[in-house]
């Protein structure tokens, strides 16, 4: 028997890996000499540097740069294991996580730390790049990312603007004189499965602001800057990221990509796929269980759990998630492959029961799964279930 773990982190609880090792022990206590694949896994968004760094035997590097506040924050890229793509998280020069509670400031947080980790990258010979934009705190359209590469953003004095969303209706000039070369020979990839166009009622500021901290004034007022900033960037490019599908991707920063840099976009969990080699180890596999936190309608645009079903069931291998909690509209991943969805939540228990002790939760309900899944194949001996 082989079975793949395929699981993403239960954010705010548990690792994908240590999600992986909880539903491992559990599937252990049914079938002891079962084949468990461990491929932890994810979308695109934080932790996906650690997950290919890890599946791959790549390495980290660190790197102090200025944070999405301001404020110097240490950061890290990823190198895999082929010694030649190099993987930069946004969350982690650029991420949410790196602001303290009750300081989120959208019209002021800036993409130049990322911006920076690229530089670096660069500058220690990379040419082949994946961008994970997930788990941003900033809404500057990329603007801050450009700078620290050497695009000048000038306003009517000819002035660098300041950092974050908040400037970019002072913007009158781009000058791309200084804008690093090196650039133009390289490939990026974007991991990313945000569709929503840059601006607008469906764009970043309107749709990704309020989780920023942006108020409805702010969410106005950066739509508005956010729109100038488009039509800035038009004038140099030529490229309209107005309602350009997926340039509202972090703040807009999946908009600056686009327009200056040589880019493509694809979901992140078809990158995560087929770097882990998921795909290779479905061959003669019996049973994919996948899984996150929170598995409802929008685990169907493209999250893990999701991406792990499709590609089992191009296989005709069927999938069991395994989530913190279940939400509506998940009646909808049944056309892909998947079987059944479940919860770790086996009793009353408050979310901060449930999230401290996720592990012990995730090992039963495992156990359970695969119990009910192989019920056919096994049969009672001595209280230990054997297959047959």
């Amino acid at each position: 028997m082989k079975i793949i773990v395929a699981p993403d982190s239960f954010k705010g609880s548990l690792s994908a890996v240590e999600v992986s090792n909880s539903i491992h022990l559990g599937i252990k206590r049914v079938f002891p000499q079962a084949e468990v694949l461990q491929l932890p896994v994810a979308d695109g968004g934080e932790g996906t540097m650690d997950t290919l760094v890890s599946a791959t035997g790549g390495e980290k590097r660190e790197a102090t740069v200025v944070g999405p506040l301001g404020n110097k924050v240490e950061a890290s890229y990823g190198i895999l294991g082929d010694g030649e793509t190099c993987v930069i998280e946004m969350a982690s020069a650029s991420g949410l996580a790196l602001i303290p509670d009750g300081k989120l400031s959208p019209l002021k947080a800036t993409t130049y730390g990322t911006g920076q980790l690229i530089k670096k990258a660069l500058d220690d010979g990379f040419s082949s790049f994946i961008l994970a934009l997930g788990g941003s705190a900033t809404n500057d359209g990329g603007a801050g990312m450009l700078q620290a590469l050497g695009l000048n953003i000038l306003d009517e004095q000819s002035k660098p603007i300041a950092y974050g969303g908040g400037e970019l209706n002072k913007v009158t000039k781009i000058e791309m004189e200084s804008f690093d070369e090196r650039i133009k020979g390289c490939q990026f990839l974007i991991a990313s499965d945000v569709q929503n166009p840059f601006i607008g009622s469906e764009g970043a500021s309107h749709i990704f602001g309020p989780q920023k901290g942006a108020t409805p004034d702010m969410v106005r007022l950066l739509d508005q800057n956010m729109d100038h900033w488009a039509n800035e960037i038009e004038k140099v490019t030529g490229i309209q990221l107005h309602e350009l599908p997926g340039a509202g991707a972090a703040g807009g920063i999946g908009g600056a990509f686009l327009a200056f840099f040589p880019s493509k976009m694809k979901r992140g969990i078809d990158i995560v796929l087929e770097h882990t080699g998921l795909i290779d180890s479905l061959k003669g596999t019996d049973l994919v269980i996948t899984g996150e936190g929170q598995v409802d309608l929008q685990t169907a645009s493209g999250k893990t759990p999701m991406g792990v079903a499709q590609a089992a069931h191009r296989e005709n291998i069927p999938t069991v998630i395994i989530a913190g909690s279940v939400g509506e509209g998940v009646e909808i991943l049944y056309q892909f492959g998947v079987v059944s969805v479940s919860s770790i939540i086996n009793r009353p228990l408050t979310l901060r029961e449930s999230m401290k002790n996720a592990d012990v939760l995730l090992t039963t309900s495992a156990e359970q799964v695969v119990r009910s899944f192989f019920h056919h194949r096994l049969h009672r001996e001595g209280g230990i279930y054997i297959e047959n």
